[in-house]
């Protein structure tokens, strides 16, 4: 079979099989891994061939490339944290940013003068969302339609923010992780001890 042969029903299916396993094989975030042994291992299995490893040997394995990858994820947090904490000393020093007690790093770029929102308000914004180095993460700006939900519904720096502003106005804040999503992220889209930045347009409270 080709690489683009897939005419008949069980061709298609077949193909589907595969890539519910690559799906599932990339959740483990296991960077290293040697697809044409995850092949091969498929392959004995369905041809019922000899097995090349002992369950024991193979837990061992497990477990040693786990403590890799949790290890790893260790490093890559306390790099971002130190990225984060440097960005957030460096960014509350320039002019226009207001800094509240909780850590919110804020600046006005538009003033509104409608109402604030409550905690029991739902509001209706326009948000862009980057992470320090300027990567975009999240954007109902992008797509073109705005975000309705409750001001208790978002992560605790938007509740914050949120009750600060009136209606039309345009923030861009800025959070530590704590006020975000702290040491844990938000896999796969946002990393443990992630520092985030906002522009936040308050459209309207519904």
């Amino acid at each position: 079979m080709s690489d683009n042969a897939l005419n008949t029903a069980e061709e298609k299916v077949s193909y589907g099989f595969g890539l519910q396993f690559g799906q599932q094989l990339l959740r483990n975030q296991f960077d290293q891994m040697d697809v044409e042994l995850v092949c091969k291992g498929i392959k004995d299995i369905i041809e019922q061939k000899p097995i090349s490893l002992s369950e024991a040997d193979l837990n061992q394995a497990y477990s040693e490339v786990q403590q890799q990858i949790e290890a790893k994820k260790a490093e890559d947090a306390k790099k971002m944290k130190e990225l984060g904490v440097s960005y957030l000393n460096e960014n509350a020093k320039r002019d226009g940013v207001k800094v509240t007690d909780s850590g919110i790093q804020y600046e006005i770029l538009e003033q509104g003068s409608g109402e604030k929102p409550t905690k029991d308000s739902t509001v209706k914004v326009h948000y862009h969302g980057t992470f320090i180095d300027g990567e975009v993460f999240d954007s109902s700006v992008e797509r073109d339609e705005p975000a309705t939900f409750g001001v208790t519904q978002v992560i605790s720096g938007w509740t914050e923010t949120l009750q600060l502003m009136n209606v039309g106005d345009k923030w861009r804040i800025t959070l530590p992780p704590e006020l975000a999503y702290g040491e844990a992220g938000a896999p796969p889209s946002i990393p443990p001890q992630s520092v985030l930045v906002f522009e936040i347009h308050l459209l309207d409270i519904v």
